[in-house]
């Protein structure tokens, strides 16, 4: 880790963050299952510091089965209860529920689409979005695009992916490029 790059504000110190920051972030990335893994994570972000997910991600990935959305789809409520019990992950019940119906929902999109990087990837023509922005301040929480992905993903019985979610779900999958432009990572994604 190079202290001495310019980096986005928002990944401060935390060498976790940092290495997020420089691997991941802003990354475009078309594998469904790398989708799934995020679209997950976010969705038990919703209301807390993305920092806390990062540093919970390793044991999200041990207690949901390495973000296998075949047996996911599967869980059933001594699966449910097991994981609210689990001290590792988040444990909000109505999230716990919702990652099991999300991933029905992705798993329905994938049939119908050919795969879940189709279906989210033509909401932006296949091609990132590369703002331009001098402050982390001035990047959005949600865009028209977010908008117009979080009804369809409600319409198809998703839970917590309003648009602020899906909005930082496009930035994490590099559906979008929110570097701020003195970043040294803007240039190589």
């Amino acid at each position: 880790m190079d202290n001495n790059k310019i980096r986005c504000a928002w990944c401060g110190t935390d060498p976790l963050y940092i290495k997020y920051h420089d691997e991941e972030w802003g990354v475009p990335v078309k594998d469904d299952k790398i989708l799934f893994e995020f679209l997950i994570l976010e969705s038990f972000q919703a209301g807390l510091s993305w920092i806390t997910i990062l540093q919970k991600r390793e044991n999200f990935r041990m207690a949901f089965d390495n973000f296998d959305y075949k047996k996911i789809a599967k869980y059933d409520q001594n699966k449910i209860d097991e994981l609210l019990q689990n001290s590792g992950i988040i444990r909000n019940k109505l999230k716990v529920n919702s990652a099991v119906s999300n991933t029905k929902a992705f798993m329905k999109i994938q049939n119908e689409f050919g795969s879940f990087s189709n279906y989210i990837w033509k909401f932006i023509d296949n091609t990132p979005i590369k703002n331009i922005w001098k402050n982390h301040k001035d990047v959005p929480a949600t865009t028209p695009i977010s908008d117009a992905i979080s009804k369809d993903l409600k319409k198809r019985g998703f839970k917590f992916m309003g648009s602020t979610v899906v909005y930082a779900y496009m930035q994490a999958v590099g559906m979008v490029n929110d570097h701020i432009a003195d970043c040294f990572r803007y240039q190589q994604v």
